[in-house]
């Protein structure tokens, strides 16, 4: 299965063009997608993405790419990379290394990284900058849990930028498993509905909702994803499983739509370096210490936490919150 077909917002919108209309019914009626929580529900679960790490060939080129399009600020600076972030919130890591070489497309690592907005509003405000920007989409969807836009940074990893629906708005079946599906997404009411002000950078309240990976097989991803770390199997779709935390849609998802069979990622790959997974229950992330011991699993204790590999070498760290 190939990365979504590309297409220009940017023209189709000036010439008035319609995209493709969302669903009907209880799950397209949560138009509005203003929330007062303080943080996203995707955050407060018992396991939620951190940062990200992107190893790249062009830092200046790319790190301008999710300053300009995406709205993040640097937080930190140094001679091989920078920390990007909203608000006072590290994000995004970018690095290179002189051998760094483009990974080839069927290997394990990065489908997208899925930056979070805090509700509708955001999600729009941010499409109305990125088409004064230029913007070329992969693609946009409603998943009935969310709605969601794709794009690429300029050296080909993907990027989602997505709002939740409210959670009491999701359709869950009775083993606890959450109705997802991909519809399209309509990007002209969305940009019709943003604020006309201008865009002052992504949210102080935005984060990683999720990180979307390559694997080599998904039964190994299930025993890794779900026996090992101890998330929940939420969805599934031909070729790909969907991991969440405490009744989160999904966290992390793995598929082989480009990577089936791929083998442990090398050294000097670009891409996704690593990412990290915050615990806000101590017991959880006790336990699946316990259970990567028991497996003889190798981990690391580092300054920032638990430093492990998954089964195709992308960098993980378990942190507490």
């Amino acid at each position: 299965m190939s990365r979504r077909t590309m297409l220009a917002l940017g023209a189709s919108l000036a010439a008035g063009a319609t995209p493709a209309r969302s669903a009907t019914g209880a799950h397209a009626m949560n138009s509005t997608g203003k929330t007062d929580t303080a943080q996203s529900f995707a955050l407060t679960r018992p396991i939620h993405v951190g940062t990200a790490h992107l190893v790249v060939s062009d830092i200046d080129r790319v790190r301008q790419f999710y300053e300009t399009m995406l709205g993040l600020k640097v937080i930190e600076q140094g001679m091989s990379g920078v920390v990007l972030g909203a608000g006072a919130r590290p994000l995004l890591t970018l690095t290179t290394r002189a051998d760094v070489r483009p990974a080839p497309r069927n290997a394990a690592g990065l489908f997208h990284t899925a930056f979070l907005m805090p509700d509708r509003t955001e999600l729009g405000h941010w499409l109305a900058h990125a088409v004064a920007q230029g913007v070329r989409l992969d693609g946009a969807s409603d998943h009935l849990v969310s709605e969601a836009i794709y794009l690429s940074d300029p050296e080909g990893n993907g990027i989602e930028v997505y709002r939740d629906r409210a959670p009491e708005d999701w359709d869950f079946r009775a083993d606890g498993t959450v109705e997802m599906a991909t519809l399209g997404l309509d990007l002209q009411g969305l940009y019709d509905s943003a604020p006309k002000t201008a865009w002052a950078g992504m949210s102080d309240k935005a984060a990683i909702g999720h990180m979307h990976l390559q694997v080599g097989n998904i039964p190994e991803a299930d025993r890794f994803y779900e026996g090992v770390l101890g998330l929940k199997k939420m969805a599934t779709y031909p070729g790909a499983s969907f991991f969440g935390a405490g009744t989160y849609h999904h966290h992390i998802a793995a598929n082989i739509w480009n990577s089936r069979g791929a083998t442990a990622r090398q050294g000097a790959m670009s891409g996704l370096s690593d990412y990290s997974l915050t615990f806000n229950d101590q017991t959880a992330l006790d336990t699946a210490l316990t259970t990567l011991e028991s497996l003889e699993i190798p981990v690391t204790r580092t300054a920032e936490g638990h430093a492990l590999k998954d089964p195709w070498g992308i960098g993980l760290t378990l942190k507490a919150a």
